[in-house]
């Protein structure tokens, strides 16, 4: 008999909980595997203190699964949930025909890997992941990676863009998106669509003008979240938009997922060309590969007169990655319109010019190179 994910819920729905509830009407059951007669989940209880008083419960739903036909192999992890679940923020609609459920939690503890499951894991459905990077803020990381993803779609890849930025996610504004993402089960977040690419951003469920106030840990479980709770499909590759720097999310995404590798988004400058250093010496550390380095704000072209000034130096990021034998994998000029384009929800990627054809070139070097 095939062991389904529905077999496994239906067994842990006659699980009871000392309250009487089952651990399905509770919600209490999180990343569930069903790989062959291998099974995996998590008990997730809503604090410590319960974590620790549900060990007899935890055996129970080991042998209530472990006796259904076709199961060979069960692992159940007992964690706890940190904070209280949010309540969805007011004038986020969810998606057509699906309702955001009440007890889809975001930002709690990281739940451990598996038994016999160790360093950087594959995405289901996934088969290439990018993580855009850069050592310091304002240098255009958010920008080249809607663009980025957009131009690739347009290249005729399936593509996804997830926003890791979680303290200051930019993406729902900069491909016009603003739904609330529907879980149909509490779990499962449903991504939504925009200019052909399949995007999530932890700022689709906020308000626009809200804070994220989280300490290292939830930063952790929320990335964990946003890779592994949603509904991805089938994608020739994922896009990631890094916060700017070295920290928590950089080092989550590289030690638990295994990525394809990693492209730094510099400007020309000595400041910004420091830090991208930084950033590349924190992948060679976490053994991630770095595909090349982008030089963003490269020039800029007078709409009036026809003038090219090199604002912010230029040449300075291909220099770097001569030195550093890095591929260089293109420039992307400076201009007003790219910065419409974003605020306005529709990437300059998304239409004609040579800012367009700019990216078009990125995307077709990195498809050739079997990047993406």
């Amino acid at each position: 008999m095939t062991v389904t994910k529905d077999t496994v819920l239906a067994a842990l729905a006659r699980v009871n909980l000392p309250s009487g509830a089952t651990l399905v009407e509770a919600d209490l059951v999180r990343a569930l595997v069903v790989e062959g007669g291998d099974v995996r989940f998590v008990l997730e209880a809503p604090n410590p203190d319960a974590a620790r008083m549900m060990e007899p419960v935890r055996a129970a739903a080991e042998s209530a699964v472990r006796a259904l036909p076709g199961v060979a192999k069960v692992s159940v992890v007992l964690t706890a949930h940190g904070p209280a679940a949010r309540a969805p923020a007011p004038g986020l609609k969810p998606a057509p025909g699906l309702k955001p459920a009440p007890g889809l939690k975001i930002g709690g503890h990281p739940t451990p890997q598996a038994p016999g499951r160790t360093g950087p894991q594959r995405v289901a459905g996934i088969d290439r992941i990018l993580a855009i990077a850069s050592g310091k803020g304002g240098v255009g990381k958010s920008t080249v990676s809607s663009n980025l993803a957009v131009a690739l779609a347009r290249a005729g890849r399936r593509v996804g863009l997830l926003d890791a930025d979680i303290y200051g996610p930019s993406q729902p504004r900069m491909m016009g998106v603003s739904g609330r993402p529907a879980s149909p089960d509490g779990k499962t977040m449903i991504p939504l669509q925009a200019h052909g690419v399949t995007m999530m951003s932890i700022g689709l469920l906020l308000k626009e003008d809200e804070a994220v106030v989280w300490r290292g840990p939830m930063l952790m479980g929320a990335l964990q979240q946003l890779l592994g709770q949603v509904a991805w499909g089938g994608l020739d590759v994922l896009i990631v938009d890094l916060p700017p720097g070295t920290g928590d999310v950089q080092l989550t995404l590289c030690q638990r997922t295994h990525l394809t590798g990693a492209v730094v988004v510099s400007t020309p400058q000595d400041v910004a060309l420091l830090d991208a250093r930084r950033a590349i010496d924190m992948f060679g550390k976490l053994k991630t590969p770095v595909l090349g380095l982008i030089e963003n704000m490269s020039s800029y072209i007078c709409p009036n007169c026809g003038h090219e000034a090199h604002i912010f130096g230029h040449g300075g990021v291909r220099a770097e990655a001569e030195k550093l034998g890095l591929p260089f994998l293109g420039e992307i000029p400076l201009s007003l319109d790219v910065r419409l384009a974003g605020d306005a929800g529709t990437p300059i990627a998304a239409g004609e010019g040579p800012i367009a054809a700019a990216y078009a070139a990125l995307a077709r070097r990195l498809i050739d190179g079997g990047m993406a």
